[in-house]
């Protein structure tokens, strides 16, 4: 039994953040530091990032005066999973309507919900299939904290629920809003990091019916002595993100590794891979695959447009790279991959069906 990732669904806020967060965060950076952080924000290859974090009433970000962050101190994890709570349920709505418009999704039996940005109970999966009208019976799911691999998790976890229920239609969702968690500092590796993140959510549909890619064999593969290098931390003003320099240099030491490259290409040649949908978590990492695996030029260039247009939404961000090549060309033999905690790679094999 193969399943078939039908189509995908998209959604961001309208509120973009990216420049403001550029100007409030250079202005914080000692001196000796800032003109590195102001070369590595032109290089990070990121135009836009959205949050639903609203405009001040008179326009401003919400590091302005009278904005979320701009009023003095950081707001506790409490006000920030009060916005979450709101924000994040209609975010994946969105994703799902934007799904609801590219194919039908009456009948759905299994639910499965990613999101390691916000914590509320009832669980944002109740409060998705509720809002939707799903029956009661419907299966659910729900996938935290483990970052930006989180999607794969999901896509599998649906994929599996499909081998072994034919009958089967799995809603999948990924809903991060990685905005509500930003950390006062002034040093520069920590606010490049955040200068990576936006909020946005996606929605597919899987199910045995030939669409779209198939789903192939999944994998997931650790880099040893590396848990240190990707961290979140639950703190008193939100979940603190440490994501270490070293990321992509031990990304191409791992993809170097004939057992860990093999893992990841299913033991194909990359260069006889014509799909690739590696999680934009930043244009560093992107160009550490390119070169560890000696890609083509225009091989990545589904993610470095995502990147672009949204920066790393955590794990919402490998659906949008889906959903773009969904759009393009027939995919012979692809690989979808995601890094995160751990060090870990988690992805899959797909193809389009014929």
């Amino acid at each position: 039994m193969t399943a078939h990732l039908h189509a995908i669904g998209v959604a961001t806020p309208d509120h973009d953040i990216h420049a403001a967060f550029i100007d409030w965060a250079g202005a914080r950076i000692a001196s000796a530091e800032r003109r590195l952080f102001e070369r590595m924000t032109r290089r990070a290859g990121i135009a836009h990032r959205w949050s639903v974090l609203p405009p001040t009433v008179t326009g401003g970000a919400p590091t302005a005066t009278g904005g979320f962050y701009g009023d003095g101190g950081m707001p506790g994890t409490a006000a920030r999973m009060a916005i979450y709570a709101d924000a994040a349920p209609t975010l994946a709505i969105a994703a799902v309507e934007a799904l609801a418009a590219q194919v039908p999704l009456a009948g759905i039996t299994h639910l499965v919900v990613a999101s390691c940005t916000g914590f509320v109970a009832p669980g944002l999966d109740q409060i998705v299939a509720r809002r939707l009208g799903l029956a009661g019976s419907v299966e659910r799911l729900l996938i935290g904290f483990m970052g930006c691999y989180a999607a794969v998790a999901a896509l599998r976890s649906a994929r599996h629920i499909v081998r072994s229920e034919p009958a089967a239609r799995v809603l999948v969702i990924a809903c991060e809003l990685s905005t509500l968690h930003l950390q006062d500092d002034d040093r520069a590796e920590p606010l490049l990091a955040q200068l990576q993140f936006g909020d946005g959510a996606a929605a597919a549909l899987v199910t045995a019916d030939p669409a779209g890619f198939r789903l192939d064999r999944p994998f997931a593969a650790t880099l040893p002595d590396s848990e240190a290098l990707i961290r979140w931390a639950i703190t008193d003003r939100g979940f603190a993100m440490h994501l270490s320099g070293e990321v992509p240099r031990r990304i191409a030491a791992g993809l170097a590794d004939p057992g860990f490259r093999a893992a990841v290409t299913g033991g194909h040649d990359p260069a006889a891979i014509d799909g690739w949908a590696v999680h934009a978590g930043g244009r560093s990492i992107l160009d550490a695959v390119q070169a560890s695996l000696a890609l083509a030029p225009d091989a990545l260039d589904a993610s470095r447009a995502v990147l672009a247009a949204n920066g790393n939404m955590s794990s919402a961000t490998l659906m949008f790279t889906l959903a773009r090549l969904l759009e393009g060309s027939p995919v012979e033999r692809g690989v979808a991959l995601a890094f995160g905690p751990g060090l870990a790679a988690e992805g899959f094999g797909f193809g389009s069906v014929a």
